[in-house]
C-alpha cells in the first residue's frame, strides 16, 4: 500500500517543479473531486454541503467543504507550504564569461544547501506574464529538457575542496546554459517558444531552477523515498489526500497551501498575510454569520501546520535531542518548542494524538537539541492572523533543503490516515481549556 502511495507522491512532485505548478496540480485534483473554483474579486454563493477553492497569486490556495449541520460549526484547518529552496533567475539573466560561456544570473531563494546542486541536469520553470490585447495573463513555464548545469571545480584546481567549502552564490552557483554562439535574447526566446507566443508578448516572469531528477524508492525493502522538494510537498500531498477523504457535517474543513514559507511568509500569498482569515470571514458571512458567530467558530477551531522534521541522521546522531528523537517510517512527528517556534501545546497535542490513535497510526515527539536553534514554520506565523488552537506536525526526513531529499516511504500514508480522522472530527470548545472532539 505505501509503495502505491509513494509512487503517487512522486508523480505529484514531478508535476510540481514550482509553487505555481503545485497550485495547478492541486487545482486539477480538486476539480476531479468535484470542487468549484471561486475568485477573490467576485461574490461568493456558498451552500451547505458545497465544495470550493480559491487561489491567490496562482501559487497559494485554500480549499474548503461546507458542512450540512452548522448550528455550532468550527473550522478544521490544515496548512502546508508549496515553495522550496532553489535559485531564482534575475530579470536581466544573461552573463557571458571569458567570451565563451553563456551563464544565467541567479540568486538564492530560501536556505538551500548549495553543494547538491552541482553536476546535475537542471531546467527552468515558473510563470510568465503574457500581454494578450489589453489582458495580462499568467502562463505556466516548464522547459522540459536538460537545459542547465552548475559545474563543480575540479579537485585538481581546489585541493582543499574536501576540507570544507564556502560558496559564493554570485560566483559559484551560476548555471551554464551554452556558448556565446547563443543570441543575447536566446533565453527569452526559448521561454516565448515554450508558450507559443512572440518574445515581445512576454512582459515579465518568475522563473526558478529545478533539478531534473525524478523521485525514486530507495532501500533494501524500498522503505525510503528520495525526491526533490519533499519539504514540503510531501505534507501538501498528505494533508490534501486526508482533506479529500475526510468529512465532518458539523464543521467546515479547510485545506490551506501557502507560498513563500522558505523566505519568511511575509507576502500576500504567505502565511503571514490575511489570506486565511479573509477566507474564513467570507465563508462565515456568506453562510449568514456575523462577527460574533465567527469568533465563536474560531474559539472551537484548530489548525494543523504540517512541515517536515529532522530525522536522526545515521552519521550524526549527536545533533538530535538525546530523547525526543524521530525516525523515518516511525509515524507522524509532533513538534514542540519552548520558544514557540512550533505552536504545539498540551491541548492541541492531545487532540491530534487522539486522531492518530483513532486512525491506528504511530506518532512520535520531536524537539531540537536545547543548544541548537531550530527553524520555524506556518503554525506560529498563521497564528498572528488567526488566533486558534494550533499544532505543528511533520514527517521525518534527511537532507532537508537539499536538491534531493530522503524520507520514509510509509510515513505519507500515516499522515493521510491521521488527517482523514482530523477532517472527520467535530471540535467544540465548551469552556477555557476544554475541547470536545467527536
Amino acid at each position: 500500500m505505501y509503495k502505491e502511495i509513494s509512487r503517487e507522491l512522486i508523480s505529484f512532485i514531478n508535476d510540481s517543479p514550482t509553487s505555481f505548478h503545485a497550485n495547478d496540480t492541486v487545482k486539477r485534483m480538486l476539480n476531479q473531486a468535484g470542487y468549484t473554483e471561486l475568485t477573490e474579486s467576485h461574490s461568493w454563493e456558498l451552500k451547505p454541503g458545497g465544495k470550493y477553492y480559491v487561489s491567490k497569486n496562482t501559487s497559494a490556495l485554500i480549499a474548503f467543504t461546507v458542512g450540512t449541520q452548522l448550528d455550532q460549526y468550527s473550522f478544521n484547518i490544515s496548512a502546508a507550504h508549496c515553495d522550496t529552496p532553489t535559485f531564482k533567475i534575475k530579470p536581466v539573466s544573461r552573463i557571458v564569461s571569458d567570451n565563451r560561456y553563456h551563464k544565467l544570473n541567479v540568486e538564492m531563494y530560501g536556505g538551500a544547501l548549495c553543494a547538491p546542486w552541482f553536476d546535475r541536469p537542471l531546467s527552468v520553470a515558473g510563470r510568465a506574464i503574457i500581454k494578450n490585447n489589453d489582458r495580462f495573463e499568467t502562463k505556466l513555464v516548464n522547459i522540459d529538457k536538460d537545459l542547465l548545469i552548475i559545474p563543480n571545480l575540479a579537485i585538481h584546481l581546489d585541493r582543499e575542496a574536501n576540507n570544507g567549502k564556502k560558496y559564493n552564490t554570485q560566483i559559484d552557483m551560476l548555471p551554464l546554459a551554452g556558448s556565446t554562439a547563443l543570441d543575447e535574447k536566446s533565453f527569452e526566446t526559448l521561454i516565448a517558444e515554450s508558450l507559443n507566443v512572440e518574445p515581445d508578448a512576454v512582459y515579465s516572469s518568475d522563473l526558478y531552477l529545478y533539478p531534473r531528477i525524478s523521485g525514486t524508492m530507495i532501500g533494501l525493502e524500498e522503505e525510503f523515498i528520495g525526491s526533490p522538494r519533499l519539504d514540503d510537498l510531501q505534507c501538501v500531498f498528505a494533508t490534501l489526500k486526508g482533506f479529500l477523504e475526510g468529512k465532518a457535517d458539523q464543521s467546515i474543513n479547510v485545506f490551506y497551501m501557502a507560498d513563500n514559507e522558505e523566505v519568511g511568509s511575509s507576502t500576500k500569498q504567505g502565511a503571514a498575510s490575511t489570506f486565511l482569515i479573509d477566507t474564513l470571514s467570507r465563508i462565515n458571512q456568506n453562510l449568514g454569520g456575523n462577527d460574533e458567530r465567527l469568533h465563536c467558530a474560531l474559539a472551537s477551531s484548530m489548525i494543523v501546520s504540517a512541515d517536515n522534521a529532522h530525522a536522526v541522521h545515521p552519521n550524526h546522531q549527536d545533533l538530535s535531542d538525546p530523547h525526543n528523537r524521530v525516525y523515518m517510517n516511525d509515524g507522524v512527528v509532533i513538534k514542540y518548542s519552548a520558544r514557540q517556534s512550533y505552536t504545539t501545546d498540551a491541548l492541541s497535542a492531545a487532540l491530534f494524538i487522539e486522531c492518530c490513535k483513532k486512525a491506528g497510526v504511530p506518532y512520535q515527539h520531536y524537539t531540537n537539541r536545547s543548544d541548537l536553534m531550530g527553524g520555524g514554520t506556518l503554525g506560529a506565523i498563521s497564528s498572528h492572523q488567526v488566533s486558534i488552537a494550533s499544532i505543528d506536525i511533520g514527517l521525518a526526513q534527511l537532507a532537508m533543503h537539499s536538491s534531493f531529499e530522503l524520507a520514509g516511504a510509509k510515513d505519507t500514508a500515516y499522515m493521510i490516515d491521521a488527517m482523514k480522522v482530523f477532517f472527520s472530527t467535530h471540535l467544540e470548545s465548551t469552556e477555557p481549556g476544554v475541547i470536545i472532539a467527536k
